[in-house]
């Protein structure tokens, strides 16, 4: 009786697992920061994390840093409200708050926020660090130990412009999703060193449209930032990228419905 059991469990985990592997938006759609700027939601925010939620984004991208005292918390610039984020505690940029009323979130509630959907994924940006290489590997390796601790793995695609970040989450999780974004590699460089894919600047793509063809060859994802006019969109959909960053993805959306 227990093995049935057991078989049965194991039968629902993996339906279960499946279910939520697939039920991901397809669009190419990533709101960049979330989706803030149609409505001033605070960007990065929980609030525009809901709202590329609520518009069916593909996925919806944020930036993480590490405070003086090691919380991960999500912001895009280096400072929050004029507070540099890495030499202040993180109790201390709590005395501040987000234009809608918000605190900075940790990346915890973040994660736990977007994990009560399965339909937008969250693309986690790490933000390299400006005091060391060595600090960026910290928050590279922390940031993988947090998305398992929430057991948000499922949801979460890396992206950064620490390149040595980029090779400590592959070393901490050689089956996470990390797409580099610099723009300073080749798409074979990529694929040997283990990443997922690239997330280059329009620019880069615009002066090196064949490393996008390179790129599917390899089985590595194309994705391009920060696009906000329509004909770079058509034209990046017409090259075949797999994801499109922009801070107007009710725009995008549209062009592709």
């Amino acid at each position: 009786m227990k093995s049935v059991f057991l078989l049965f469990l194991i039968s629902t985990l993996i339906a279960y697992q499946s279910y939520s592997q697939k039920s991901f938006h397809k669009n190419k759609v990533i709101a960049h920061r979330g989706a803030w700027k149609a409505n001033s939601y605070p960007q990065n925010s929980l609030a525009s994390l809901n709202q590329a939620i609520a518009l069916g984004c593909e996925g919806s991208e944020f930036d993480v840093w590490m405070t003086a005292d090691g919380v991960l918390v999500v912001n895009h610039d280096s400072d929050f409200m004029g507070m540099p984020i890495e030499t202040t505690n993180y109790k201390q940029l709590l005395t501040k708050k987000h234009e809608n009323g918000e605190k900075l979130a940790t990346v915890e509630e973040y994660l736990a926020e977007g994990k009560k959907q399965k339909g937008t994924k969250l693309i986690f940006e790490i933000k390299p660090s400006k005091i060391s290489v060595e600090r960026s590997k910290e928050i590279a390796e922390k940031s993988v130990l947090a998305v398992k601790k929430m057991k948000a793995k499922k949801w979460v695609d890396y992206i950064t412009f620490s390149y040595e970040g980029g090779l400590k989450v592959i070393e901490t999780d050689p089956k996470a999703n990390v797409a580099y974004l610099t723009g300073d590699k080749t798409p074979a460089e990529l694929k040997e060193a283990g990443f997922f894919g690239f997330d280059y600047n329009i620019g880069v793509l615009k002066k090196n449209p064949q490393w996008i063809k390179e790129a599917k060859d390899l089985g590595l994802t194309v994705n391009s930032w920060t696009v906000n006019n329509e004909e770079d969109m058509r034209w990046l959909l017409k090259m075949g990228t797999d994801f499109i960053t922009t801070d107007e993805p009710e725009l995008l959306l549209s062009i592709i419905d």
